[in-house]
């Protein structure tokens, strides 16, 4: 069973979680997740979005590049699991199958499933996207985030997902 809810009355819940990492999932080939600890809710041309960050070498970027959706996966308590944290935070979907991990709940707008174990769900379609520019970025921001080899020109793309539905997954009662 899925409850019906208001995006920004889960304003708090969702920043307070992204910070410790939340989910981003997509749905091209396979199902695919990947722990996000950048992102937002706002609102853009009157419109209620998610705002997230993808790596250029992403799996995840080709997926969202390819079907133009996405959902978020929140917990409502606590954090993601550790075993979550390892496999989506480290391990690529090209060579995993992520949903092997958790439980895909079958989603209302999208194509893409949201994941009942972290039951607040966004279901995202992309409005507009925008890969980083180097000239804007600022030389600490650069040398914080950008410097290790791996992520040496590697930067994000930024994707402004429509929120198009929201609810909690309940178990059936």
């Amino acid at each position: 069973m899925k409850v019906k809810v208001r995006p920004f009355d889960y304003a708090d819940t969702i920043t307070k979680a992204l910070r410790s990492g939340i989910l981003l999932n997509t749905n091209g080939e396979k199902f695919n997740s990947m722990v996000i600890g950048w992102g937002h809710l706002g609102v853009l041309w009157n419109t209620e979005t998610f705002v997230v960050y993808v790596r250029q070498s992403r799996y995840t970027k080709l997926q969202l590049d390819k079907t133009k959706e996405f959902t978020i996966s929140v917990p409502l308590e606590g954090k993601l699991s550790p075993e979550v944290v390892k496999a989506f935070g480290t391990l690529s979907g090209k060579d995993i199958n992520k949903a092997d991990y958790v439980t895909l709940e079958e989603p209302e707008v999208i194509h893409t499933p949201g994941i009942r174990e972290y039951p607040l769900t966004l279901e995202c379609e992309v409005l507009y996207q925008q890969d980083q520019v180097l000239e804007e970025i600022p030389e600490e921001v650069i040398r914080r985030f950008y410097t290790d080899d791996e992520d040496l020109g590697d930067f994000h793309t930024m994707y402004v997902g429509k929120i198009v539905d929201a609810y909690i997954i309940r178990e059936d009662e």
